[in-house]
């Protein structure tokens, strides 16, 4: 198992300047980063990967899509986008030497039809995360498809929609990401929601219920960390917490406070609950 951070409470967008805090990231102990992909071509990303390669820093890669991208609409130009995106982000990952790409890019981030999935969404989605993963597999990339809350998204809202969702598209480059924020708001157990899906949960999301420091508020961490011992999970465990240092990524995603007093308390504390977490759960 291997404990990272997603970059998002800093950037959207990992530039030089980020450098330095990925450098105090590895000093406090973390074996990797998780890198938002929004713009850049292959050379721009080989530089990041000179930089992790430097300071011995492993990364995941996170991207979502848009309403010119969604994998279930019902223009097929725009599906076809949505392939070419996720191609992209796939050969990006690859780049950067990482072998998971995850995120909400079953659909579109927070854009509602009114209605609840429709058959026919369902198919085109399953059709466009299908090629995205035979692509993925060229690249020795894993795909790890996040469930959102109702708040964020009406299209996979819990682990056993992700769970039927995935089985569908039925190809080994293709996994689940299971995030304990949204896990505190749709399921019913969040033990149920792990254990259900063992087979299938290739990353997960280390999220406080108020997107600020874990173990600073109300998810049942006991619970969740149990449940992961006993699936045997092993692979990353990475903090996402939010800030309103980027105000356009924050407006986007609701977040009009800070919880935590900096972002050195969540990666500091953060890593430290993990590690305690971890090892005394059985």
């Amino acid at each position: 198992m291997k404990i990272g951070m997603n970059l998002l409470l800093w950037t959207t967008h990992v530039t030089e300047s980020t450098f330095a805090i990925m450098e105090k990231l590895r000093e406090t102990g973390y074996d990797g980063v998780e890198i938002p992909l929004g713009e850049g071509d292959r050379k721009y990303y080989s530089t990041i990967r000179t930089q992790l390669d430097n300071l011995g820093l492993s990364c995941t890669t996170t991207t979502a899509l848009t309403p010119e991208n969604n994998p279930i609409s019902p223009d097929p130009a725009i599906r076809e986008a949505a392939v070419n995106r996720l191609k992209w982000a796939i050969e990006m990952s690859a780049t950067m030497g990482s072998e998971l790409l995850c995120g909400p890019f079953h659909s579109a981030f927070k854009t509602f039809s009114g209605m609840a999935p429709t058959a026919d969404e369902n198919r085109w989605g399953i059709e466009v995360l299908r090629q995205a993963a035979e692509f993925a597999a060229g690249h020795n990339v894993c795909l790890a498809i996040e469930p959102l809350n109702r708040f964020e998204c009406y299209f996979l809202n819990t682990m056993a929609d992700g769970h039927a969702f995935v089985s569908q598209i039925a190809h080994p480059n293709c996994k689940l990401l299971y995030d304990t924020h949204h896990s505190n708001i749709e399921e019913k157990s969040a033990a149920t929601a792990i254990e259900s899906c063992a087979n299938y949960i290739a990353h997960v999301h280390i999220s406080e219920n108020h997107r600020g420091t874990p173990g600073t508020g109300q998810v049942n961490w006991e619970e969740n960390f149990k449940a992961l011992k006993r699936i045997n999970y092993q692979n990353w465990l990475v903090i996402e917490s939010f800030s309103t240092a980027v105000p356009d990524f924050a407006s986007a995603i609701n977040v009009w406070r800070d919880t935590a007093a900096s972002a050195e308390e969540v990666y500091t504390e953060g890593l430290r609950f993990i590690q305690r977490m971890w090892q005394e759960v059985t």
